[in-house]
């Protein structure tokens, strides 16, 4: 089943989903080091008591994701889809999200789909006008599925770079928050550039490695 608005009730929880989100920001760290090229990112210090995942295509299409303790809120703007009334796409939103919602840089992002994740409710949406809202091709790489993300960097990264796919074990393990390796890195990438930069990066994320 694709992933979108429509079957939001089929995204993993809020626990899941930030190990998921942490581990396709871990992948990207090491397929794009350059931070500026980098599809998908996290920053666990966004704010205090407030964390971040991102995901940018650099041609308009971006996703944040806002982690907080009382829940989180995903805002997606897909390029070449009409923005819906926000007030009605937000209906029922819990208050403790209306700041990241309403304030920047979401707003000057835009909205074409929203949707929040509370331990009492669950996945919840608001008042839809239509769902043609570009949220499957958002929301797809939350399945909790390694592949789907080797099937996209294989496509997005590895035509141009010329280089192996992923191991999927190597993914896998990531998937399962194992702390990172030298071993398990040069299983991801064939080399790395910078070490320090990579370590700099998994500290931004929030994610355990080893390189000793």
């Amino acid at each position: 089943m694709m992933l979108s608005t429509l079957t939001h009730t089929t995204l993993p929880d809020q626990k899941r989903l930030k190990a998921i989100c942490k581990a396709v920001a871990v992948l990207d760290a090491l397929n794009s080091p350059e931070y500026e090229y980098r599809y998908y990112s996290y920053n666990q210090n966004w704010a205090e008591g407030e964390e971040v995942f991102e995901m940018q295509d650099g041609e308009g299409d971006q996703m944040l994701i806002l982690f907080r303790a009382e829940g989180c809120v995903i805002n997606g703007y897909a390029d070449g889809y009409d923005e819906q009334d926000k007030n009605q796409l937000t209906r029922g939103l819990p208050a403790v999200f209306d700041e990241f919602i309403f304030g920047e840089p979401v707003n000057s992002i835009g909205t074409t789909f929203c949707l929040w994740y509370t331990p009492k409710d669950k996945w919840q949406i608001g008042q839809l006008e239509t769902d043609e809202d570009g949220s499957e091709n958002f929301l797809e790489i939350f399945d909790g599925n390694p592949q789907t993300y080797i099937d996209w960097a294989s496509e997005y990264y590895d035509e141009d770079l010329g280089r192996p796919a992923p191991s999927l074990e190597a993914a896998t393990s990531i998937y399962q928050g194992k702390t990172l390796t030298k071993e398990l890195v040069l299983a991801i990438v064939p080399e790395v550039a910078d070490w320090q930069q990579l370590e700099a990066d998994l500290q931004e994320i929030g994610y355990p490695y080893d390189f000793s």
